[in-house]
């Protein structure tokens, strides 16, 4: 039976936790193992590792193949050292109290640097807390700054609105007592300028007068003006009308005065015959 070394997830979505088992080769991956021999922890920085190095490096003398994760965490704590250490005990190069010694020494050595690292990544979280609070401190006293400037503007334009409200009732005092002389003054002033004043409406009202008269006459003349013109444009029909009119006129005065003259030719006749008469009578006698 293949026996492996490999990691088990566990934890929650996001935050994954694992454990070192010895397990069947051919199990599943989260299904059932031999042997819990340890845990990791990614989460953290840096990650934690626990592990049974005793155990773990029993594991691999009977045989057990650890996968590459596997691999790197047996060597980080030193499972992988121990197991080197033992096989050359077993050909004799050296004996169990130096490779003993000698794993003493790798741990020391490994635990050192995992403390450097973890005094490091310490010592950046202390300096980034510093560079925030003196950002927050410099943000403070701008904040305080301001306010004291504030508060100084509102207090210059305080006493600048007093100085203003004692220069504007000193200057309403004044004109109080320069009323009375302005008013003389003006009194003065107003009797020389009325006549002017009146002078100057009177021709006002002469310079409107004969605007208007103006206006006036000129209002009739636009107003004549198309008359003339349709009178103009009348005349030729009057005039023909009137022709045609004349024309009866005239020919009835033409018979009327030949009527007169055959009239007037007539009478004499008669008379002669009335003269003739009385010597036809005293011929007759």
């Amino acid at each position: 039976m293949p026996v492996r070394i490999r990691l088990q997830r566990h934890g929650k979505k996001g935050k994954p936790f694992y454990w070192i088992v010895a397990a069947d080769g051919r199990a599943k991956r989260d299904g059932r193992y031999l042997e819990k021999i340890g845990t990791y922890n990614p989460n953290t920085n840096p990650a934690s590792v626990e592990l049974d190095v005793d155990q773990a490096v029993k594991w691999l003398e009977n045989g057990a193949q650890p996968s590459d994760t596997a691999r790197t965490l047996l060597s980080y704590r030193g499972a992988m050292m121990k197991h080197h250490l033992n096989g050359g005990v077993k050909k004799g190069a050296f004996s169990q109290e130096e490779a003993d010694k000698r794993f003493a020494t790798w741990l020391e050595e490994k635990q050192a640097k995992i403390q450097m690292k973890i005094d490091g990544l310490d010592k950046d979280k202390a300096t980034d807390l510093a560079q925030r609070l003196e950002a927050e401190k410099a943000v403070n006293q701008k904040r305080i700054a301001d306010l004291s400037a504030a508060a100084k503007v509102e207090e210059t334009n305080e006493g600048e609105a007093t100085e203003t409200t004692a220069e504007a009732s000193i200057e309403e005092a004044e004109p109080e007592a320069t009323e009375v002389v302005q008013k003389e003054a003006s009194a003065d002033e107003i009797a020389e300028e009325t006549p002017a004043v009146e002078e100057a409406k009177v021709e006002e009202t002469a310079a409107e007068k004969t605007v208007e008269e103006v206006s006036a006459s000129e209002e009739p003349k636009a107003e004549e003006a198309p008359t003339e013109e349709v009178k103009n444009e009348e005349t030729p029909a009057k005039e023909e009308e009137e022709k045609v009119e004349e024309t009866p006129a005239k020919e009835t005065m033409e018979e009327a005065s030949a009527s007169d003259e055959q009239k007037a030719e007539e009478v004499p006749t008669e008379k002669v015959k009335n003269e003739d008469t009385p010597a036809e009578k005293e011929e007759s006698k």
